[in-house]
């Protein structure tokens, strides 16, 4: 196997001190205001992309140490492998979120519907394309009953460190 590495382009940053008590997906936190500070030189990338009114934020979980490839996600008090929940706590810690773009000023991108603690490494950004991205899902798996609870869920610390030695 390679080693993959990835270069941080950047910091996303939130009223999100720490995790717990933080929305579990942009649903959640529609209307939580936060910023991205791209670093500057990656800040010519950003050239168009005040024409999109949403992008994808792809980042590291830097607050994730280790994992299980089963746990008990935020919505389920039943055991699911990692690869079917969305939690920090994976082989690769990475994250996706699809947050409101407000404007871009310089290398600052002001956002909204952040579900992102503060701080967190940024990786990439990408436009959000309704005609590319939006999809009626047929199937939720084990989340059919229980999605649309998420604008009301809140993070715990069962993907802490310490819940994970266990």
């Amino acid at each position: 196997m390679h080693e993959i590495k990835y270069k941080q382009i950047g910091s996303i940053h939130s009223p999100f001190k720490e995790v717990e008590g933080m929305s579990i997906q942009p649903t959640g936190a529609q209307g939580v205001k936060g910023t991205v500070e791209v670093f500057a030189k990656y800040c010519a990338g950003l050239k168009d992309l005040e024409d999109f009114s949403h992008i994808f934020l792809i980042y590291h979980f830097h607050l994730a140490v280790g994992y299980s490839l089963e746990a008990k996600p935020f919505l389920d008090k039943e055991a699911r492998g990692v690869l079917s929940m969305r939690g920090p706590a994976r082989p690769n810690p990475i994250g996706i979120s699809v947050v409101r773009l407000i404007k871009v000023e310089g290398c600052a991108l002001y956002i909204e519907d952040v579900d992102i603690v503060d701080g967190t490494p940024l990786l990439d950004i990408k436009p959000y394309v309704p005609d590319f991205d939006g999809r009626t899902g047929e199937r939720v798996g084990w989340l059919s009953e229980k999605s649309r609870h998420v604008r009301h869920e809140r993070s715990d610390r069962r993907f802490s460190p310490e819940e994970n030695e266990q």
